[in-house]
């Protein structure tokens, strides 16, 4: 029996036991994947170093301070930098000559047509080639396509320097961005590709605490387990498409999507997750590894109409999002639109291919005005989209807007005085793309209030609404409990945000 583990609501209550035979491990890469995979296995007892080629980023680390967001990793990097078993280097030659396994966890983005570009991962596995001593355990953390890790078996037995021999192993992550933590501590299952049973040994004492808590390990070949990671993202994208469809289906003919998605859930052999819709999936997964998997088939001779579709239905999504406020403002030329959120999804500073920033492009395109408020993530979007005036709450956010949209479903969102929002609109248009907020609430506050395939209005038999959000206590009254006088908001570079003109 696999043995039950806290939920990521009880964090700070997972322990790893310590063991007696540990390992030194080389992490190359400290962006989202390697950073969390090198903290991790220093929380198993591991000897870590984690490397990375930018000296600023590395400085940052040293600090105990942590460059992207993500729940309870600070702390997890401060603990056991502290105990001795982390360390953050630039020096990759020496990290790697004294390491008995190395973890490439480089990004691999998407290139041309779909195509994975694995020049940083290439580069990586040459310098392991030419630094490594003795048996050294080569581990592929990183998303690739099917047949990297033989291509990489082949790059480095062509560049070795000394004497030296290694295994492959593909293992891939399946860490969800905000949870990622507590995902790499308590995995559903754990996949192990190798062609070598000295990898596999070598690695399941790497992961001796999954074994010993019966953790599903599934042990298959290296192209087996590259293809499971794209199938497993592929599916989720092609889960989500359907459920954004259904709902843009529930929209037409006055059926409540919050009410299907539960159904749907309660079916076992679909299972509840991913079964909220939205805007659209973003973020360094979905997208691009949907289009590695199109781009592999297409090599194959096969072409993978089920991930062209979940892309298309995608894309759409964006686009009914704008459509829809258009439907309600007319023109959108000049008319001033608040952004809630700018993060993929809730939880993490990634903006990577948000649909938030997709739709912030096609609103400017159109002539909107637009000002935005994230809690974490206005750094990294006011480089995606230098047009949007960023503002330090999402009260300035909506300071004299024709309209709000909501477009992550950040908690903080969930809780904002709506009351206060409602006055400081030039007009009560409320957009609510993830289905956060009570519907019902917002219209009898006064909101033109649009949510994403729920019931606008009671059925002949009563409301049909069962919205989760509803059990949050949204506070409905401004803070003061009165009318007051309300200034221009000021944004964070000290300059008034942008007004209705």
């Amino acid at each position: 029996m696999r043995k039950e583990t806290p939920g990521p609501e009880n964090f700070n209550e997972i322990s790893i036991e310590r063991k007696a035979g540990t390992m030194k491990i080389s992490v190359i890469g400290t962006g989202y994947v390697g950073l969390v995979a090198g903290t991790c296995l220093a929380e198993f007892g591991h000897e870590v170093t984690c490397i990375d080629r930018i000296k600023e980023k590395i400085d940052c680390l040293k600090s105990g301070k942590c460059p992207i967001h993500e729940e309870g990793l600070e702390d997890l990097i401060k603990k056991n930098a502290a105990a001795g078993r982390l360390d953050f280097s630039t020096d990759l030659a020496t990290s790697v000559s004294n390491s008995q396994a190395v973890f490439l966890g480089v990004g691999t983005p998407e290139g041309p047509s779909g195509k994975t570009d694995l020049s940083a991962l290439r580069g990586a596995a040459r310098q392991v080639a030419q630094n490594m001593r003795g048996y050294t355990l080569v581990v592929i953390k990183s998303t690739v396509p099917v047949g990297t890790a033989e291509e990489i078996s082949r790059l480095i037995n062509h560049n070795i320097r000394h004497l030296a021999t290694f295994d492959i192993v593909s293992n891939p992550e399946f860490l969800r961005q905000g949870t990622a933590v507590y995902d790499f501590l308590n995995p559903e299952r754990v996949i192990l590709g190798a062609s070598s049973e000295t990898g596999v040994k070598l690695i399941r004492e790497i992961y001796e605490s999954f074994v010993e808590r019966d953790i599903p390990i599934i042990e298959t070949t290296n192209e087996t387990a590259e293809v499971i990671k794209y199938a497993a993202n592929s599916f989720l994208a092609v889960k989500i498409s359907f459920i954004n469809e259904m709902a843009s289906i529930c929209q037409k003919v006055n059926a409540d999507i919050s009410q299907i998605s539960r159904a749907l859930g309660m079916d076992r052999r679909i299972a509840p997750g991913c079964l909220n819709p939205g805007p659209g999936f973003g973020g360094s997964c979905l997208p691009k590894d949907v289009k590695s998997l199109i781009y592999t088939a297409r090599g194959a001779k096969y072409r993978f109409r089920l991930g062209r579709a979940a892309l298309d239905v995608n894309k759409h999504q964006h686009k009914a999002v704008v459509d829809k406020l258009r439907q309600t403002l007319g023109s959108l030329r000049r008319k001033r639109i608040a952004l809630l959120g700018v993060a993929f999804k809730a939880n993490t500073d990634d903006t990577r291919e948000s649909p938030a920033i997709h739709i912030a492009r096609r609103l400017y395109r159109e002539g909107a005005e637009l000002v935005a408020y994230d809690p974490v993530a206005m750094k990294l979007g006011k480089i995606d989209i230098p047009e949007v005036a960023f503002v330090d709450s999402a009260y300035d956010a909506c300071y004299n807007a024709d309209a709000t949209l909501l477009l992550t479903e950040w908690q903080e969102f969930r809780e904002l005085d709506f009351a206060r929002i409602k006055m400081l609109m030039a007009r009560p248009v409320l957009h609510d793309t993830r289905n956060c907020l009570d519907g019902q609430k917002m219209i009898a506050l006064g909101f033109e209030y649009k949510d994403n395939g729920r019931m606008t209005r009671p059925s002949a038999i009563g409301t049909s609404r069962q919205v989760e959000a509803s059990s949050l206590s949204l506070n409905f009254e401004s803070s003061s409990g009165k009318h007051e006088k309300i200034s221009p908001p000021v944004s964070a570079s000290g300059a008034v945000a942008l007004g209705k003109s």
